[in-house]
């Protein structure tokens, strides 16, 4: 799971101290979830990207656990920050089945 910037780059928790840039860790994304950049709550020009850019720089810093701190928390934590949909309650269960849900094939 990854999150794009306003840009359209895809910024993904690929491994080991390591957010990668429009190359995620199991290839191509099959799936993808638009969301609504008018339902960020965090004020300041450019917040989705500086959400993005905080959580990734901070996901650089991290070491990857497949079960506990992986893609999905680094995406959540982008979220959190900009207090998207007014929340600070993503997490890795909530990302998944809302991707499921309202996931849409490429």
């Amino acid at each position: 799971m990854g999150i794009c910037t306003s840009a359209g780059v895809i910024r993904d928790f690929a491994g080991p101290y390591f957010v990668s840039e429009d190359n995620m860790a199991f290839g191509r994304p099959t799936k993808y979830w638009m969301l609504d950049v008018s339902k960020v709550h965090t004020s300041g020009s450019n917040a989705w990207d500086t959400a993005v850019s905080d959580a990734s720089e901070e996901y650089k810093h991290r070491m990857h656990n497949l079960c506990c701190d992986n893609c999905h928390s680094h995406v959540a934590m982008a979220l959190n920050l900009m207090r998207y949909e007014n929340s600070t309650s993503w997490n890795m269960i909530n990302l998944c089945l809302l991707a499921f849900i309202h996931g849409k094939h490429v």
